[in-house]
């Protein structure tokens, strides 16, 4: 079984709706979890991203949670929203360095691009960061059940 972990910085935007769409699209292919950098412990995810999941039929219940060491041991790919976040990541989990990747790196080979951190916007920007994730989680998960990587 392959062990995906989706890491931003709250654990309240990107990374649960990652989780989200992973768990709603893929649910024979993959376990997957969600942290934050910086997250608190027990937070939901953000009112904009409740609305958005919900709006494309998606049930999600989620509590942030900080990466911990226990979480870069679970995972088999670490998936960061930003190069920061992996920088962070591999500074402090250098095991994790040969399993963690930006999400655009892995999806399209763009290691100095970020996904967009709706945080603090509309729910227009959460739709458009929703449809971005969509996007580059369909390609990793080609790319991972393909063999690729």
């Amino acid at each position: 079984m392959i062990r995906v972990l989706f890491v931003c910085t709250g654990n309240t935007c990107r990374s649960p709706m990652a989780e989200a769409i992973v768990k709603h699209k893929y649910t024979s292919d993959v376990e997957v979890k969600s942290a934050g950098v910086y997250a608190i412990d027990g937070d939901a995810a953000s009112l904009q991203a409740q609305e958005v999941l919900t709006e494309k039929g998606i049930q999600h219940s989620h509590s942030s949670a900080g990466v911990t060491k226990e979480l870069i041991d679970w995972a088999t790919y670490i998936f960061t929203m930003t190069k920061g976040h992996k920088n962070m990541l591999t500074s402090a989990y250098p095991s994790s360095i040969e399993k963690t990747f930006t999400i655009k790196e892995f999806a399209e080979d763009n290691p100095n691009e970020d996904v967009t951190d709706p945080y603090g916007g509309s729910v227009t920007k959460y739709r458009e960061t929703y449809q971005e994730l969509e996007k580059l989680i369909d390609k990793i998960m080609e790319k991972i059940t393909n063999s690729e990587w």
